[in-house]
């Protein structure tokens, strides 16, 4: 669309105002103008659109409904996918108020699990797409691509990025990544009301070493190896300087970067920008949620417990990490906090003297010395069974995507030990998780507090109902993004993410016996206003907030978008 044609502003009222300057067939194809059969007979007349639409004038109740009953015929969730994707591509108010009022039945088509296969099937299912598309190999047009995205510094709040190496647990997936940054901005928009015009959806093309795609003549990305090492390096610098010199009040949030990548960037910018990303440290803060809520039940407290990570990748060392964080402000010691964890790799528990430990991993790195006394089969590969026997864990962890690894004997040796285990197979879809909860609640005899990577919804085990809590990161997320933008933070700082857990945990009535460790995500609204407000807040505190806020609730919930059909202003058409 021509900027000109379209303009988006508020009101002094805080009322969303749209000015279009386009008629007729324009109006109809542009998805910020469209509102189909909802358009009046007055506005039809005036935007040329007479007999462009049947004669009936429907309200957006009645568009709702006929909607749904058609995503409801869709019969697979590829197919419900792209139907939603195709309805916000007509008309984006209503495709947004029916992701709202459906939220927690609509989440897992255009996020996990749905998407990992929209994103495989991207360069087949290619129709046109939104976002931003910057390749290595032509650094040159960064710039001008920026700028071609026809938005101005102060209209964007947020930026959603991905080199799409770390894709969801399916690995590289080349250009289709773009998929997963406009998945997330729709979580954005429909848990947060992060309006959609606020926020770009980028992918790094650096090529890719997924071979189907290399061999495929649809792929639509560059076609030759993942570039690495200087030329990648360089590739990121040039990126964070043109998008934050073409959008210097956003977000820049980081997505599905591999794990050699993504710690050493976020280490690099976190200081230098208002930079984020959910893979380290949305997992680690809704995982440290659940963690706290279930540490308020057992009666122990944090600094005491001792904790286990089986998968130490970007998301197991960023879950260690804020836990460790959490446990010294509970009073432990500094510089014995590395002691109360055991991180696992591909070769078993880490050691000092082991083989392929990243520098991430490192700090967690057991002592060779401790682990000689241990009882074990192969001192080089030390197994978790052995693990759990040796140091009698309180929390268990699962990032590993390693089906069925939180087996029987393991669960049943750290339950022997423990009243309360704390156990969490986080990795996602389903067919990898560690553990079944029905199974976790059996070998525990109903003891395990348990938290998840995917929904399973309710359990029962003997007379009780267990409600597992799912550890989705758009408990987080949506609520930070929306803290930072109301506050324009210049950082998002360690205490604004421990902030978003505390305020997340604090949601959570964990009493009634097989109550969730986490909120409902049917409530992500009230949930991102709440992580909101501590995020921004925080920022406040530590004096890293541009706007300060007047009216802290107020001004939470009037920045909150509600998908309603703005109201129009027609403006002349050019020249006349």
């Amino acid at each position: 669309m021509r900027r000109s044609d379209y303009h988006l502003v508020t009101t002094s009222n805080s009322e969303i105002m749209l000015r279009v300057r386009a008629r007729g067939r324009r109006i109809l194809r542009n998805p910020v103008a469209n509102r189909g059969t909802a358009f009046t007979m007055e506005q039809r007349a005036e935007l040329a659109l007479s007999g462009l639409l049947p004669g009936k004038v429907s309200t957006i109740e009645e568009q709702l409904r006929r909607t749904y009953a058609q995503y409801s015929r869709s019969p697979s969730p590829l197919s419900k996918y792209i139907y939603l994707s195709q309805l916000r591509d007509r008309n984006e108010v209503l495709f947004y108020r029916l992701l709202s009022e459906n939220l927690e039945e609509m989440l897992p088509i255009i996020y996990t699990p749905t998407i990992g296969e929209a994103i495989e099937r991207f360069s087949h299912e290619y129709v046109g797409q939104r976002g931003l598309f910057l390749s290595i190999d032509r650094p040159e047009l960064m710039e001008q691509s920026l700028a071609n995205y026809e938005l101005d510094g102060d209209d964007v709040d947020l930026v959603v990025v991905t080199d799409s190496e770390g894709i969801l647990g399916i690995g590289d997936q080349g250009i289709g990544g773009i998929q997963i940054a406009l998945g997330k901005l729709s979580v954005y928009t429909a848990a947060a009301g992060i309006h959609p015009r606020r926020a770009v959806p980028i992918v790094l093309d650096v090529g890719t070493d997924n071979l189907g795609l290399l061999h495929s003549d649809v792929y639509l990305g560059e076609h030759h190896a993942r570039v690495r090492g200087e030329r990648y390096d360089a590739f990121i610098e040039a990126f964070v300087a043109a998008v934050t010199k073409q959008f210097p009040n956003a977000m820049l949030h980081w997505e599905d970067f591999g794990a050699g990548n993504a710690h050493r960037i976020l280490e690099r910018y976190s200081d230098r920008i208002c930079t984020f990303n959910d893979d380290i440290q949305g997992t680690a803060a809704v995982v440290l949620a659940a963690v706290l809520a279930a540490v308020r039940l057992t009666g122990v407290p944090l600094r005491q417990h001792r904790v286990v990570v089986f998968g130490a990748g970007t998301a197991g060392v960023g879950i260690a990490d804020i836990i460790r964080e959490a446990m010294i402000r509970d009073g432990l010691d500094a510089d014995r906090a590395h002691d109360q964890f055991y991180a696992f790799n591909s070769r078993g528990l880490i050691v000092e003297d082991g083989t392929g430990v990243r520098d991430f991993q490192q700090p967690y790195a057991r002592s060779r010395s401790e682990v000689d006394g241990w009882d074990v089969a192969d001192p080089v590969r030390i197994t978790l069974d052995e693990t759990v026997r040796a140091v009698q864990p309180t929390i268990l962890i699962g990032t590993s995507a390693q089906t069925g690894a939180f087996a029987r004997p393991v669960v049943t040796a750290m339950a022997q030990s423990c009243e309360r285990p704390i156990i969490m197979p986080l990795s996602n879809p389903t067919s990898r998780s560690e553990a079944h909860p029905a199974d976790l609640l059996d070998w525990t005899d109903g003891r395990a507090l348990i938290a998840t990577g995917s929904p399973y919804g309710t359990i029962r085990h003997g007379e009780v109902y267990h409600t597992i809590a799912q550890a989705n990161n758009a408990l987080i997320f949506p609520g930070l993004g929306l803290g930072v933008s109301v506050v324009r933070a210049t950082r998002v700082s360690d205490q604004m993410i421990y902030a978003s857990a505390a305020a997340l945990a604090g949601l959570v009535n964990e009493y009634r016996p097989g109550a969730s460790l986490l909120p409902s995500m049917s409530d992500l609204r009230l949930v991102a206003a709440a992580v909101a407000l501590a995020v921004a807040r925080t920022a406040e505190q530590q004096g890293l907030a541009r706007t300060p806020m007047t009216n802290p609730i107020n001004d939470i919930y009037q920045r909150m978008w509600k998908p309603e059909y703005p109201r129009l202003e027609v403006l002349p058409v050019e020249g006349e």
